[in-house]
């Protein structure tokens, strides 16, 4: 009997300083059938993430906490203290290891040119609050878009590998064969010489001898 095996959950990081907003962001996501872990500050979402290291006293909220984090989506706010969603969103794109990561930023105020400045940086979306189910349908394609650069660098990678390590076995090769041709290139030069100044000599004498028999033999003419 074939047994199905359910796919995990997408993991999903909010973040919020304010306690009513990420009950409400956490509440949307689980029911979206999202996994979700919730931090207060962009610090604490950062140290999560594993960029400046871990940290007994920070404090969590996860449905579950693996050795290897996974997080495939983060939705932060806007303003908070210390460091803002922006904030957030330019130390992600920063690294190699979680650029590839969504990130929402959500925010009360309707301010077009802080929203213009977060999408420029690579925010994939800009919620107003109070934010509804009905955005939580538009965080999977973002999702799913990831999923599929990531695929495409690791496909990326191995073809680099495999043509880094043709590109080292070639030379060996490539001098063996280089090594086969010289040797017997000047083989093939030095008889042709020889050949050459046989054939020129037994020429020369055939002629010889048929212009001796031609021409006629000529004497000297006699004195009276």
């Amino acid at each position: 009997m074939a047994v199905a095996i359910a796919e995990a959950p997408f993991h999903v990081l909010a973040v919020d300083d304010s306690l009513p907003d990420r009950k409400l962001i956490e509440r949307l996501l689980k029911t979206s059938s999202f996994q979700v872990t919730t931090v207060d500050s962009g610090t604490k979402a950062l140290e999560f993430l594993g960029l400046h290291g871990e940290d007994a006293s920070i404090s969590v909220h996860a449905d579950h906490l693996d050795v290897e984090v996974n997080v495939n989506l983060i939705i932060t706010d806007y303003c908070m203290p210390g460091m803002t969603g922006y904030d957030l969103l330019k130390k992600i794109k920063e690294s190699s290891s979680l650029r590839d990561i969504p990130v929402v930023i959500m925010s009360s105020e309707n301010i077009p040119s802080r929203i213009n400045r977060c999408l420029e940086e690579g925010a994939n979306e800009f919620f107003l609050k109070p934010v509804r189910l009905s955005d939580m349908s538009k965080l999977k394609p973002h999702i799913m878009k990831s999923r599929c650069k990531e695929h495409y660098h690791q496909e990326e990678d191995d073809l680099l590998s495999n043509s880094d390590s043709n590109t080292s076995s070639n030379p060996t090769n490539n001098s063996s064969s280089d090594t086969i041709s010289n040797n017997s290139n000047p083989t093939n030069y030095s008889s042709n010489p020889t050949d050459n100044s046989s054939g020129d000599s037994s020429s020369a004498r055939k002629r010889k001898a048929a212009d001796d028999e031609i021409l006629p033999k000529t004497s000297r003419p006699r004195h009276s």
